[in-house]
């Protein structure tokens, strides 16, 4: 039975990754186990890694589930540079999605519910 995971990303410059992806998450770790390592809980049981290291090739992309995707994608390019981070649909699909890489090649991204009940019934199944 699986009931919990971790996703890792590597970044050469520990205090410099751990700095932006708090900007990323809109909040600081919520445990530094020893240097060159934090964690954030994204959601229950559903944990980001950041720790020092080469990151990996072609890894990715991990996506984050949003409220509002163009919101959060001005508020990236304004305090994190983040460039390149283009938002696609199709018909068939019921999220929009973007993606984007930190400074050190991670592959990471945002998506957001098309229809806004099926967002909050996810939302209330994750978080209760």
């Amino acid at each position: 039975m699986i009931f919990e995971m971790t996703v890792q990303v590597r970044v050469p410059d520990f205090d410099k990754g751990q700095l932006w992806y708090q900007t990323l998450l809109n909040r600081e770790p919520d445990f530094v186990p020893h240097g060159g390592f934090a964690e954030w809980e994204l959601i229950p049981g559903c944990w980001l890694q950041v720790a020092e290291g080469e990151p990996a090739k072609d890894s990715g992309p991990l996506r984050l589930g949003v409220i509002d995707i163009e919101s959060e994608r001005a508020r990236l390019k304004k305090e994190l540079s983040v460039e390149n981070f283009d938002i696609y649909s199709r018909e068939e699909v019921p999220v929009k999605w973007g993606t984007f890489n930190d400074p050190w090649g991670n592959r990471l991204g945002f998506f957001e519910y098309l229809n806004k009940k099926e967002r909050d019934e996810r939302i209330k199944a994750v978080l209760g």
